[in-house]
């Protein structure tokens, strides 16, 4: 038995290092909304449809007693459209400025393209978004066989129909042959759920959350600190494996074919 697909993430995963695009805009959201998100917290849904992920930042106790403190009363599904317009209004402003390829993504792909391994993406931004990032991440020289926007299906992550379409478009069967590779828990738990093994990259992650500029310049053992707590968040999110980047995934998949 071998591994015959790969299924990556896109922000934090092989374009954007440090999925920054998305945190300015649901920051800024949430500010014309009245109400003050921190980076991390912003962090914390990250791979989620994004309607989704604005609901679980509206749940999030802090937030959640600041909006009743203003609105006097609970959000709603209107509160959460219109955040969502908002956040659509200022991503697509900058997101084709992070179309940039993570180090390390065209020799891992390379690689597998080598051993014959059939690649597809799976993504927290909509359809509209991905419309932006494919021709752009083509020009760069990364083209997945197969995409699918969080907005597709009708579901997003941690439900598993995503990865069943890529399996379908791919011709991939049974799901133990494919592997997730992304950056946040949410990735993790979206392929366990569709019964691939999940593979966790911390390099350029949301997880992780640091710049490149911020990781070259860091003190080592502070950066190693940081990493292992970002391991042990994939890990506990139900990862098989967690790598440094994506220079460590063709022999992260011989590992995971002996064990099958």
């Amino acid at each position: 038995m071998k591994i015959e697909a790969v299924i990556f993430d896109w922000a934090g995963t092989t374009i954007d290092y440090g999925c920054f695009s998305p945190l300015g805009a649901f920051v800024y959201a949430f500010r014309e909304y009245g109400l003050i998100l921190s980076l991390q917290e912003a962090r914390i849904p990250m791979g989620m449809l994004k309607r989704e992920h604005i609901k679980t930042l509206l749940e999030l106790p802090r937030i959640k007693t600041a909006f009743k403190e203003i609105y006097k009363r609970d959000f709603n599904e209107n509160d959460v459209e219109n955040l969502n317009a908002l956040f659509e209004s200022a991503i697509f402003e900058n997101l084709k400025d992070y179309v940039v390829l993570i180090p390390k993504v065209l020799e891992c792909v390379e690689a597998l393209n080598a051993r014959g391994i059939k690649i597809g993406a799976t993504t927290g931004y909509t359809k509209e978004m991905m419309h932006v990032i494919l021709p752009l991440a083509k020009s760069a020289g990364y083209s997945p066989l197969c995409s699918i926007a969080s907005d597709e299906l009708g579901y997003g992550r941690p439900y598993p129909y995503m990865m069943y379409e890529c399996a379908r478009r791919l011709g991939i069967y049974p799901q133990n042959r494919i592997v997730k590779v992304g950056d946040t828990p949410i990735d993790m738990q979206e392929g366990k759920n569709a019964g691939c093994f999940s593979i966790g990259v911390i390099l350029g992650s949301s997880t992780l959350g640091l710049s490149k500029d911020e990781v070259e310049n860091m003190p080592k053992e502070k950066l190693e600190i940081l990493k292992q707590e970002a391991r042990e968040k994939l890990y506990s999110a139900g990862a098989d494996m967690v790598i440094d980047d994506l220079g460590f995934l063709e022999n992260a998949l011989l590992t995971l074919e002996e064990r099958l």
